[in-house]
């Protein structure tokens, strides 16, 4: 990670060294947090946040999911996130909004702790790698299951939720995997630990519901809306983990990884071993969406409205 300059903290702009929090935060202790992946990019309109607005709408029902009001509003965040990326005079970033019970009470009833909000912005490249956007990564189905809707909220962005997340990624790693792919508590396939997952089976995209245990991913429902333009049916259901060996072509989508193509499940090929057509077109698609060269989308675009400094 490379740091930035400053670090907005519950309406002040604080040094990036300075942005720390009580060793008792609440959030620290029992994963009472939600938050928020979301990318700006450099864009010929200037600095411009992917669907900021849609991310800021889950943040407050992640929030709202886990009792948690935010003593702000999206228009404030709105407005800190674009000072703030200004102040850090970035061009193009990933933003990590996060809202968390702070210091001021423990034990499990967290009602009575304040809710605080950060956001942070920095400078950070593909999250699986441009080598793999471009020539697809090799997934492995991991041993643990998604998260079950009957002991936690799936649909919310939780920071606790995440430890299943990580479990599977430090396994998929360990096993010489560039990322996991988890099933549900049906054996039905779920996602990635950071990305939703689309399989493509003689023309037709398949991906899985919301019954499935799947987040909601903003990129997910750009890439669905894309490919539908483009002429491509895409349909939720259940997807079996044999599936995954037996499609065209695979990809993943996710704010932090964008749109990357998988080449390889469980030592699996996928199609030829080789990113496919419908993939590519689609992912070419989505570029120049996140980077404001499709005029179709460029509502999608929330342009930061304080000039940035020059570098």
């Amino acid at each position: 990670m490379q740091p930035s300059e400053l670090i907005w903290m519950n309406g002040d702009f604080v040094a990036w060294e300075d942005a720390k929090v009580h060793v008792l935060t609440h959030g620290l202790h029992y994963g009472t947090g939600v938050f928020e992946g979301i990318r700006a990019y450099d864009t010929e309109q200037g600095t411009a946040i992917f669907r900021h607005l849609d991310h800021l709408d889950r943040l407050f029902k992640s929030a709202e999911l886990y009792y948690m009001p935010i003593p702000y509003s999206r228009d404030e965040l709105r407005a800190a996130t674009h000072e703030l990326i200004a102040r850090n005079s970035l061009h193009a970033c990933y933003i990590r909004p996060i809202a968390f019970r702070g210091y001021g009470h423990m034990g499990l009833f967290p009602l009575e702790a304040p809710v605080d909000v950060t956001i942070a912005v920095w400078s950070w490249g593909a999250y699986l790698g441009e080598e793999g956007k471009q020539h697809g990564i090799r997934a492995k189905v991991s041993s643990w299951r998604r998260i079950s809707a009957d002991s936690l909220i799936p649909h919310a962005k939780a920071s606790g939720q995440y430890l299943n997340n990580v479990l599977a990624k430090i396994e998929s790693h360990k096993a010489g995997y560039e990322e996991a792919i988890l099933l549900d508590e049906q054996g039905h396939v779920c996602e990635g630990s950071g990305e939703n997952v689309f399989v493509v089976r003689d023309g037709t995209i398949h991906t899985p519901p919301q019954t499935a245990g799947i987040l909601d991913g903003i990129n997910r429902k750009s890439v669905m809306e894309i490919a539908g333009d483009l002429g491509h049916p895409v349909v939720e259901r259940d997807l079996a983990r044999a599936e995954l060996y037996l499609a065209d072509e695979i990809f993943m989508t996710g704010t932090a990884a964008e749109l990357v193509p998988v080449r390889e499940v469980d030592d699996h090929a996928v199609g030829d071993g080789k990113p496919g057509p419908l993939t590519r077109e689609v992912q070419s698609t989505f570029e120049d969406a996140l980077h404001g060269r499709a005029e179709r989308y460029r509502d999608w675009l929330d342009v930061v409205s304080v000039p940035t400094r020059a570098a």
